[in-house]
């Protein structure tokens, strides 16, 4: 069965392949809106609607929904929920948006998820901020949405996604999370703040990152807390995130011995986004790749 399955009212956002180089913290964004030029022009440029998600999940088998969930400040909080119908309950993957909050590509991920057997759901941690999906100036979505989602704010609404997701149908006793450039960034740091996670999933989150007063963290500065196994997905041709990040992390997760630093992934050919099969960026051979060795990570980690 399939409950209140519906088209964001605002299509995806489509990044053009010029602007491969844009990275999902605040602060290294700020600096280069500031200063102009082709980062932010093309940026702007490629704020444009597009119909939908390429790929499209079937909803038969599963069943979805839009929920309200209350934060621990009282805040209502957006989500999505895709999970197996019937049954009994399924371990819960968390996915973290991009910065275009939660839209059909995001809502189709769920899908995804649910298909292989797990409770998926997808807060929408903007919403306090206001609606990314209806947002197409770059300029404007980062300086008034993404810029003022604090990380405390982040980590505490993904607290509470898990737990009520445990009271409406999800096995919160089994818990992953994945996410997406700034939602990639989140998994790194939601690995160190949470001792209840079993695995995690960052696709090409930035790794080293500027701070601001209300985004106050690093994922590089994080290991030493990491509390599970996160599997890092990564670009060859991100520029946004350099190799010497990449293995600057390798070296950071053996020097602390935490999550194995084999996990993580370059994908050779393959630029930031290369899983966004609505935009230009898109890989199919490292989408492939990347999400068979996501389903094995989880498979290992979280079903078991």
């Amino acid at each position: 069965m399939t409950t209140d399955r519906k088209q964001d009212d605002a299509a995806p956002v489509e990044r053009l392949a010029e602007d491969r180089n844009w990275v999902g913290t605040t602060g290294f964004q700020r600096r280069h809106i500031l200063a102009g030029g082709a980062f932010a022009a093309g940026f702007a440029a490629a704020c444009r609607p597009i119909a939908s998600s390429a790929v499209q999940t079937s909803a038969e088998g599963l069943t979805e929904e839009n929920v309200s969930i209350p934060a621990s400040d009282g805040f209502a909080m957006p989500a999505f929920v895709a999970r197996p119908a019937g049954g009994k309950a399924a371990p819960v993957i968390v996915v973290v948006h991009e910065i275009f909050g939660v839209h059909e590509w995001i809502r189709d991920i769920c899908r995804r998820f649910a298909k292989a057997g797990y409770y998926a759901i997808a807060p929408d941690l903007f919403a306090r901020h206001g609606d990314a999906t209806k947002v197409a100036d770059f300029k404007q979505l980062i300086g008034t949405i993404v810029s003022k989602a604090p990380d405390a704010q982040v980590l505490a609404d993904i607290d509470t996604t898990y737990g009520w997701a445990g009271k409406h149908g999800g096995d919160a006793t089994r818990r992953g999370i994945t996410g997406f450039c700034w939602g990639g960034r989140v998994v790194w740091l939601y690995a160190a703040h949470s001792a209840d996670l079993d695995a995690g999933v960052a696709y090409y989150g930035r790794l080293v990152t500027d701070k601001t007063p209300l985004q106050t963290l690093s994922a590089i500065e994080e290991v030493g807390k990491l509390k599970a196994p996160v599997l890092g997905q990564y670009g060859a041709l991100d520029k946004g995130i350099p190799l010497t990040d990449v293995e600057a992390m390798r070296a950071a997760l053996v020097k602390a011995g935490k999550s194995p630093p084999d996990a993580i992934t370059v994908h050779e050919g393959a630029d930031h986004g290369f899983m966004a099969d609505y935009r230009p960026s898109y890989n199919e051979a490292a989408a492939k790749a990347a999400w068979d060795a996501t389903l094995d990570w989880f498979g290992t980690y979280v079903k078991r």
